[in-house]
């Protein structure tokens, strides 16, 4: 398994910015496809986006607003989330898996994001 450890949560108003960070070790960087999920209360976990090769996805609700990007040089991935909306508010959790491989199997301990209005 890959081990990973997100920063950057935290409360903010409607309209704000938040970069999430998460810093990924234990398994070679270059070879992780890596994404970030979400889970607001009462909901089913949410794929927000991922990042493999050859490029990025996002997810409808966020495409436009969210950027993922990744820095193999630091083994980390970043959520750059612009204009938040009170309903991004939930725990993000950065995810990873072998490129080759389908299913993610490895999760960080999360991160909290709260959007007030």
């Amino acid at each position: 398994q890959v081990q990973l450890v997100e920063s950057g949560g935290g409360l903010v108003q409607a309209g704000a910015s938040l970069r999430l960070s998460c810093v990924a070790s234990g398994r070679p960087f270059s070879r992780l496809a890596l994404g970030w999920l979400r889970q607001a209360p009462g909901k089913e976990r949410e794929e927000v986006a991922g990042i493999s090769w050859p490029g990025a996805w996002h997810a409808d609700s966020v495409r436009g607003r969210f950027t993922i990007s990744r820095d193999n040089a630091k083994n980390t991935v970043y959520l750059q989330m612009n204009n938040l909306k009170v309903e991004d508010t939930g725990v993000y959790y950065c995810t990873a898996r072998d490129q080759i491989q389908s299913v993610w199997d490895s999760w960080g301990q999360g991160t909290q994001v709260t959007v007030s209005s």
